[in-house]
Parts: C-alpha cells; sequence; structure tokens
C-alpha cells in the first residue's frame, strides 16, 4: 500500500511537470546532449559549458540560483563560486537561442554511511506512474532530469511514483537521471533509458546504437588471422627479430572469423581493430637485450593516417568487413593514432613546425618522459610527436580522424595516448563529430594511464565517453596476486572509479591488452610481479603456471561482465593465452587445438557474454556492496525489479552466500544461480539472479 505522502509528491509532480519552464515543447533536446553531473570540488571552478553541451554553437547566458556565476574569458566559460549556502546539489542553467538546459551541479562532500541509496523498480500496475524510485537512508532531496532538463527537485522518505510530460515519446531513445543528496553525502546515480516516452524493460528494446550495451573484443590484427597470404610483406632482415616482424595477420583475416561465427558464438558485439594506417616498409627504433629492431606490425607509426596498409588489406575489404560485422548486429571501432606520426611521413616534411620540441626547456633529450613532459614527449626518435597547443594542428588532425566516419561506416575510435594530447583536440574533434554527424552513434573511448582525476578530466565533459580503467585493472591484479592482496583495496578504487567517472560510465574494463603481460602468466606464477616482464618474455618461454590461474582469469571476467562499464577482452584472454609484456603478449591467436582448461575458461566467458547481454541489470543497474573482505568480494546490480548478485572468492576456504541479505527489500528467496552454488569454492565465483 502506497503511503499518502507518496501520492501527494506523485501529485505535486505531474502539476509542476505541466507548468515547469524548464521542460518545454520547444526541443531543447534536438541541439543538447543529456544530462551529467558537474562535481564541484573546489570553492572556486572554471566550468568551459560546452564541456557539457558539445553540440551547442553559441552560449547566450549561463546563471543558476544558487551558485555566483560570472564569465571568464568568453561567454562560453565561466567561473562558478561557491556561497557558504549553496546546497549539496542544484543546477547551472544554460541558455542558447531561446532555449535553456540544466547541467547538475553537485557539491563533493565528505561520504558518510548516511548517504542515501538509490534504486528504480517498475511501478505499480494501479498507477500511471513510468517507474518508481525508492531510497535507503532517507529522507533525501531527489533531482530528477530527462534529456538535459530538470523535470523536478522533490523531497522523498522512502519511494516516488515518477511520471513525464507526453511529448518525452517524441524521441525514440531518452534518458532520465535521477540524483539525491541528504546530510550524509550524495547518492548514486540512477540512469534509466527510455523507448518512445516509456522505461526500456525488455533486451529486445536494446540496439546496436546502446553503448552500454557493448561488449567488446581488442583485435591486434597482425597476429590474428592471416586471411589473405598474397599481401605478406616481412621485412626478413637479420636486424630484426621474427617476433617483430610482420606475421601476416590481415583485415580479410577478420572478415573470414566475422563469417564463420566467431565473434558472434564468443558473444561480443564490438571490435576493436588495432591501426590499420600505412606504416613504414622498413625497421625502426631499437633495443639492445635482445639487439633488435622493429617493423611496424602494430601500426602505431602512421606514414599516412588517411591510407589502410597494403599489408592489411585496402578500403573495400574494410567496407567489406563493416558490413559484415553490421549484418551480424556488431559495432567496429578503429584504433587512432593522432599523438604522432612516423618521421618520414609526408606530412611532417610538409608542417615541420607543427611538431614539439625534441628538447625540454631544461635541455634535456625530450623522450619518454611520460608524465614529466606528458604534452609534449617524444614516444621516440623516430614518432615525433604533434603541437596540440596550436588550433592549426587540431583543426588538421581532427579533420583527419573525421575522414574514416566520412568514408567508412565506422562505429567509433579508441585513440591513442589520450592524456599525451591537449585538451583542445578533444573538444574539436568532438564537436566536429557531433556537428557533422548529429544523428550516428560514435563511440569514443581514450587510453590513459594515470590518475582517476586525470583519466576523469577527458571523460564526457565534451570529449570522449570513456577510457580504459588501468587502476582498476591493476586493483584486481594486485587483489588477487600480490601477496597480502585484498578485495578491500579493489572496492575501494571501484567507489573512485564511480564517483570520478560517473555510476554508469562508459569506461573499458580490460582483461588486458597490448601493452601489458597477459593476465594469466602472473596469476599462475610464470611471470613475477616484480620481475622485467618485457625481458622475461625474451630470455624464457613464459607460460600459464599454477592450474588455478585460469579459475583466478575466469574470475576476472566475471567481474568485467558484471560491472557499469564496457566489458573488453584482449584477444586470446577467452582461452587463457599466456605472455610477458611486448611483444610476447602478442602471439599469434589461435583457433584449435585447445586444452581441456581452454574449453572450460572460453565457455564460461560465452556464459558470462550471453548474461551481459540479456540482463538489463548489467547494462543499467545500479551497483550496491554486499561483502567486502580480504578475500571475498560481494555486490548486486538493481534496475527495475531485476538483479545480478557476484560473489567473488579469492581465498582459500568455501564463502557461504546464504548469510548476505539484499538491499532494497530484494528476497534471496527469489534468487536462482546462473553461474556457480550458493556455497562459492576458493579460487571460484557465483552469479545468482532475480528475472
Amino acid at each position: 500500500m502506497k503511503s499518502f505522502s507518496c501520492l501527494l509528491l506523485t501529485g505535486i509532480l505531474v502539476l509542476l511537470q505541466a507548468c515547469s519552464p524548464s521542460v518545454s515543447r520547444k526541443s531543447v533536446f534536438d541541439v543538447l546532449e543529456p544530462a551529467t553531473v558537474l562535481n564541484l570540488e573546489q570553492d572556486t571552478t572554471i566550468v568551459l559549458v560546452r564541456d557539457y553541451f558539445p553540440s551547442i554553437d553559441k552560449v547566450d547566458r549561463t546563471d543558476s540560483p544558487n551558485l555566483k556565476v560570472i564569465p571568464y574569458q568568453g561567454q562560453d566559460t565561466v567561473m562558478i563560486i561557491l556561497h557558504e549556502d549553496t546546497p549539496a546539489m542544484t543546477v547551472l542553467n544554460v541558455h542558447t537561442k531561446g532555449q535553456v538546459g540544466n547541467i547538475p551541479v553537485r557539491r563533493m562532500t565528505l561520504q558518510t554511511q548516511a548517504a542515501p541509496r538509490l534504486a528504480v523498480f517498475p511501478a505499480s500496475p494501479d498507477t500511471d506512474a513510468l517507474f518508481t524510485v525508492r531510497i535507503e537512508n532517507g529522507p533525501a532531496t531527489l533531482y530528477l532530469f530527462w534529456q538535459n532538463s530538470l523535470v523536478q527537485t522533490v523531497r522523498i522518505t522512502d519511494v516516488y511514483n515518477v511520471l513525464l510530460p507526453g511529448f518525452t515519446a517524441l524521441m525514440d531513445r531518452s534518458w532520465v537521471r535521477v540524483y539525491a543528496v541528504n546530510q550524509g553525502g550524495h547518492s548514486n546515480d540512477l540512469l534509466i533509458p527510455l523507448d518512445k516516452g516509456r522505461p526500456v524493460l525488455r533486451q529486445d528494446q536494446i540496439t546496436r546504437s546502446d553503448k552500454h550495451a557493448r561488449i567488446m573484443y581488442q583485435v591486434f590484427v597482425d597476429r590474428f588471422f592471416n586471411g589473405n597470404p598474397a599481401n605478406d610483406r616481412r621485412i626478413n632482415s637479420p636486424e630484426v627479430l621474427p617476433r617483430v616482424d610482420y606475421q601476416g595477420g590481415d583485415l580479410e583475416g577478420v572478415v573470414l572469423k566475422i563469417k564463420e561465427g566467431f565473434f558472434r558464438e564468443l558473444g561480443v558485439n564490438t571490435i576493436w581493430l588495432s591501426p590499420i594506417t600505412q606504416n613504414p616498409y622498413d625497421a625502426w627504433g631499437q633495443i639492445e637485450d635482445p639487439k633488435t629492431k622493429f617493423s611496424g606490425y602494430h601500426g602505431y607509426w602512421p606514414l599516412y593516417i588517411t591510407k589502410v596498409d597494403d599489408r592489411f588489406g585496402n578500403e573495400q575489404v574494410l567496407t567489406e568487413l563493416l558490413d559484415r560485422a553490421h549484418e551480424d548486429n556488431m559495432n567496429v571501432i578503429l584504433d587512432h593514432v593522432a599523438n604522432h606520426m612516423h618521421i618520414n611521413s609526408p606530412t611532417l616534411q610538409q608542417h615541420p613546425d607543427w611538431v614539439t620540441s625534441p628538447v625540454t626547456p631544461d635541455g634535456r633529450p625530450n623522450f619518454e618522459l611520460w608524465d614529466e613532459f606528458r604534452l609534449t614527449t617524444w614516444f621516440d626518435k623516430h614518432i615525433p610527436k604533434f603541437d596540440f597547443s596550436r588550433p592549426d594542428v587540431c583543426q588538421a588532425l581532427s579533420d583527419s580522424a573525421l575522414f574514416w566516419l566520412q568514408h567508412f561506416d565506422l562505429d567509433g575510435f579508441r585513440h591513442d595516448a589520450t592524456k599525451h594530447i591537449d585538451e583542445l583536440f578533444w573538444r574539436t574533434l568532438t564537436r566536429k563529430k557531433t556537428k557533422e554527424f548529429p544523428d550516428r552513434t560514435v563511440l569514443q573511448i581514450g587510453e590513459t594511464y594515470g590518475s582517476p582525476s586525470l583519466i576523469g578530466s577527458y571523460v564526457k565533459k565534451g570529449m570522449l565517453d570513456g577510457q580504459f580503467d588501468f587502476n582498476l585493472y591493476y586493483a584486481f591484479l594486485n587483489a588477487t596476486v600480490a601477496p597480502g592482496g585484498s578485495f578491500e583495496n579493489l572496492w575501494d578504487q571501484l567507489e573512485t572509479c564511480l564517483i570520478q567517472y560517473g555510476y554508469h560510465n562508459l569506461m573499458g574494463n580490460i582483461s588486458g591488452n597490448h601493452d601489458m603481460a597477459r593476465y594469466i602468466s602472473l596469476a599462475g606464477g610464470d611471470l613475477g610481479l616484480d620481475e622485467n616482464q618485457k625481458l622475461a618474455g625474451w630470455k624464457r618461454r613464459i607460460g600459464t603456471g599454477k592450474p588455478e590461474s585460469f579459475d583466478y582469469l575466469a574470475m576476472l571476467h566475471a567481474l568485467n561482465m558484471t560491472l557499469p562499464g564496457i566489458p573488453c577482452i584482449y584477444y586470446g584472454d577467452e582461452i587463457g593465452m599466456p605472455g610477458a609484456n611486448d611483444p610476447d603478449n602478442r602471439r599469434m591467436m589461435i583457433f584449435e587445438g585447445y586444452t581441456p582448461q581452454q574449453v572450460r575458461l572460453k565457455e564460461r566467458v560465452r556464459r558470462l557474454t550471453s548474461l551481459r547481454s540479456t540482463n538489463l541489470a548489467l547494462l543499467y543497474g545500479d551497483l550496491f556492496p554486499l561483502h567486502v573482505s580480504r578475500d571475498v568480494l560481494a555486490y548486486v546490480r538493481i534496475y527495475m525489479g531485476k538483479a545480478v548478485a557476484v560473489y567473488l572468492n579469492k581465498g582459500h576456504d568455501f564463502f557461504d552466500i546464504r548469510s548476505l541479505s539484499l538491499p532494497f527489500g530484494l528476497s534471496t528467496d527469489s534468487m536462482v544461480p546462473y553461474m556457480g552454488e550458493t556455497v562459492v569454492a576458493p579460487q571460484g565465483f557465483t552469479i545468482m539472479v532475480i528475472e
């Protein structure tokens, strides 16, 4: 039975929605992006308004009822000054062409156990509500946004029935975001996708364009499958050891694997292709132990950034690959290198002034100074770095990126070396993309090694959708492999990530990648955390080590597939391919002759991808901890009454999950096993579901 207060609030909401000036029939959503929260961590903050609404051409005015907003170096940039009485949450109003968009603004304060928690549930059939918001640790003030428009602010205690204006049905896909604050801190953020104004409740309502539904597979093109031996062209020089020469993988090989159903059967729906642009035909770079130069098999030394490398295929093969992938309802994103080009590139020969200085201001060689001079450092002597502080360079290089969208039906980019490129470039590229392809879904995910705050500075805010979460990967690695490792540290890192990137972020949750040693070799003890992981791959044959390494890798896949973000499988991690660091982690992919352990692991990964694809709680559900200790991590994700509970046990003892209760009144009696048992085995995991 609903309380009188809940019904009264619902009535108030309907009334205020009808007369709210911020939700207008003037289609503010045609020019603005869905609302994303602005977290204020300082008393004074500089905000580029178009970071939050990149499709706006001109900002007329910006104001706020609870903040002092001062124009700063232009109308689209403002200085926000907090008042002593600024509430924990408010809005920033952005005016353009007679329309108003709202940016949620959240004052970051110390979180306590009394902070509110939100979850979304189906509305009762005896109401006209679209859905119900339930709260724990209430009362709290709730802020509800549709797209970029503040629908209403209300004070709630337990449950709240949500209705929306009828014109929200005019859009095929739109979004509701819900935030809440009280004296204990801020809540998690709700994200509810709408299909023609009604909440998405079924998996068949999810399309290829829904970014939250992506499951990514990283293909290292040269090391995947040789579909056309006629284009093989190794350097075959005594200066180049075989493992850093071309192995023959190409785009036709990827096409053949699409046709064979490799990706479909594994359950992934997004293929990430390593760079396919033209690289040099000769060898460059050098290491002394062992002594070898390198070919450009990896694709990260572009000579031409708008031409397909003829060792990988041509434009026609790329088009066929995209067509076949889309026929299988899969996306394809391209690894794009903007930071640098090969020294022999005609572009650099025509514009030698476009690059940064190879010498630091204090006279040192400016090579591989990744953090000290991250915006100017060269990665090597033969790959000069572009100077992205120059607007003309940003314009030219962003046009080169757009070339691939203009000529091919690509679904997005993985952007190399994100943190080494000025924000001006990312803003320029995203605004061009938004303006030229307003109705096209283009995922942009970047690569940044660094602190969560640095990574978060590129996420949303008019730049990128997400980045790969290396910090979360390393937290899991340390928890499961390092002596004394604890899941408590992993949970702390996860909470940090959710606050920095958003509770419904599009960060890439990786099983590994081409720049790090294979997890299975570390987990199995065949490769040490503290040894030189590159040199080890040259000096000895690295294997999987202890048999339980396969169980630990399965646990990593289970984590990635059940967290917010985009799960990403590095090729071969679905079968436990071993390897030290580059280049040993880039062995040729194997497609047959699997061991029983490899067969079992691949089947477990397939079941995980199937669950990820079919359960909306894993796409849009909110995440809550159930148990956090040194050896056991348990959490649940909840969306519209559906729930997925995950229990990871890295210890040596069995763990009985029946002692744990679920939040928001969910009954453990309603849960059924999907993978595992109610008593979780050592080095194992269990997944339970409520349908």
